[in-house]
């Protein structure tokens, strides 16, 4: 099995990725290495995928950084892998260009592509499925995002800084309020907390 074919990686910074002007012939080049078929129709499938469509001629220095990310992303999307690495993804963007990246993530995921998400930004890990806590090289523990509450000390012991809204959380399940996200986001938990309060209200009158 060539590795190539099923592992694409995406790092930090995409300018030190990115070697061709044009953005088409970025996407173009990997697949032509490959000796992959269908390549125009990957490279504007891959395009569509990171909201780059009809930017096949454009000049890649031409692009944001987050529209560049964005790019390499799309390199690896055209070759069509069974894993995608994302290195620290959003280390150099700007919020906006995070909030692109997370977007994309989130999609793909839906997609039913497998991503392995490589990060220090802790907000970032209420993005994955399983989490996997590291140390020194090593895998200190593996858990589904799920069963996050229960591993709070744990990620504690092991200087990570908890997201606010898992705090809440765990706040609001000490006093028999437990709730259970789908997107884990502060908008989403506010929702939630809305309808609680409204039913408890109606139940009172």
């Amino acid at each position: 099995m060539d590795i190539r074919k099923q592992v694409g990686i995406v790092f930090q910074n995409p300018e030190n990725q990115i070697i061709f002007n044009q953005v088409e012939d970025e996407i173009r080049f990997p697949l032509e290495n490959l000796k992959l078929n269908h390549i125009e129709e990957r490279i504007k499938q891959a395009l569509k995928k990171v909201g780059l469509e009809g930017k096949e001629k454009k000049e890649a220095y031409t692009l944001s950084l987050g529209q560049k990310q964005r790019l390499t992303i799309a390199s690896v999307l055209a070759m069509n892998t069974s894993y995608i690495v994302l290195d620290e993804p959003t280390a150099m963007l700007d919020p906006k260009g995070k909030d692109e990246i997370y977007k994309i993530v989130k999609n793909l995921k839906q997609e039913g592509y497998t991503i392995i998400y490589i990060t220090n930004v802790i907000d970032e890990i209420l993005l994955s499925d399983e989490i996997w806590l590291m140390e020194e090289g090593q895998i200190k523990t593996t858990f589904a995002k799920r069963d996050i509450l229960e591993h709070i000390e744990e990620m504690k012991q092991s200087d990570i800084k908890i997201p606010e809204i898992l705090t809440m959380l765990q706040e609001l399940k000490k006093q028999n309020i437990p709730i259970e996200l789908e997107e884990w986001t502060m908008q989403e938990l506010t929702r939630k907390l809305i309808k609680i309060y409204q039913n408890n209200s109606k139940e009172t009158m």
